[in-house]
């Protein structure tokens, strides 16, 4: 395998790695925070925080992209203060890439999480309390358990979702070799160019393995999500 990709596109393969893998670990929190926030809970604007969540699904990815940079390039609110306090720049670097991959995994994140959420009977989480356990003891003792492989669901959704992330990064993160290119951009980049069709070829390759082994995680741990509830319940 080694021989079969150059050092550059091994170089792309392991940025698009890392930058999914940060994306989903620093989306993680919020996306199951947020998941149980719409199924657990009820209040005035709820279903205007669903449709928000879920917003990156329907919007152009370059509209994505564009409101990133308003809120998070250097004279964005954001932005602008990250650099003046922390020194950190996120727009084209490769962890604005990782912003952008994010907040595109985010609604399939949240989502599956929120699925696995509802699917936990709230009785067991009443009885619970009646025993006299604390609502965080409650959560952390029973749903929490009982959501994991949802949560572990959405994260693999999230990672393949990351994974193929093109319009949101091109436009806050650009196409930079060696700091921004991923996967998508790098393809990209190779059909713009007369010759490169192996090269075109063997990322594409690289690509479909690994979001179709991201989506097989997934829907194995929905399948032992549902056996595991019906297991307990």
């Amino acid at each position: 395998m080694s021989g079969w990709l150059s050092a550059a596109e091994w170089a792309v393969i392991a940025l698009s790695l890392k930058v999914s893998l940060v994306a989903v670990l620093a989306s993680l929190p919020v996306a199951y925070a947020l998941a149980w926030l719409i199924a657990r809970r009820r209040f005035p604007g709820r279903m205007l925080l669903d449709a928000a969540v879920h917003l990156p699904l329907v919007l152009p990815p370059v509209v994505t992209g564009w409101l990133l940079l308003l809120a998070f390039g250097r004279n964005g609110p954001i932005g602008h203060w990250l650099e003046q306090t922390f020194g950190i720049s996120l727009v084209f670097t490769w962890a604005g890439a990782a912003l952008a991959a994010a907040v595109m995994a985010l609604p399939l994140m949240v989502r599956a999480m929120r699925l696995s959420i509802e699917a936990v009977d709230r009785k067991l989480v009443e009885a619970a309390r009646t025993l006299g356990a604390s609502p965080l003891r409650a959560f952390v003792t029973i749903t929490l358990p009982l959501s994991l492989p949802g949560i572990a669901a959405g994260a693999m959704l999230g990672f393949a979702r990351s994974l193929g992330e093109f319009g949101a990064t091109i436009t806050f993160a650009a196409n930079i070799a060696g700091q921004t290119r991923t996967l998508p951009l790098a393809i990209y980049t190779g059909l713009q160019v007369p010759g490169s069709e192996g090269a075109v070829a063997r990322l594409a390759i690289m690509a479909i393995v690994l979001s179709l082994g991201a989506l097989m995680v997934s829907e194995w741990l929905v399948r032992r999500s549902g056996g595991s509830r019906a297991h307990v319940l």
